[in-house]
């Protein structure tokens, strides 16, 4: 039996609903029994505006692989982009 592992973050950018692009203020991120993905557990990740209700949502839910290798992946490109001068600032908790 797992009990459900929730972490929430404060965000900014942007997602993409059934109603268009809408801006991200946070993001809830869950281990815990998916709603639609195949597996007993799932990492569920829900990006969202608060303030603006439900509708203003993009979730996923992805296997414990996969959540690895999406993590792997993303700092690749992170520390790529840094190497070569794209990013902005980088922030102080990475």
């Amino acid at each position: 039996m797992c009990t459900m592992i929730v972490e929430k973050v404060k965000i900014e950018g942007s997602g993409k609903g059934t109603n268009g692009w809408f801006k991200l203020d946070g993001a809830n991120v869950s281990y815990d029994h998916p709603f639609d993905a195949p597996f007993e557990h799932a990492l569920n990740i829900d990006f969202v505006n608060a303030s603006q209700g439900p509708s203003a949502r993009v979730a996923v839910e992805l296997s414990e692989s996969a959540a690895r290798d999406l993590v792997k992946t993303i700092l690749a490109v992170l520390d790529r982009a840094e190497a070569e001068g794209h990013l902005e600032s980088r922030p102080a908790n990475l």
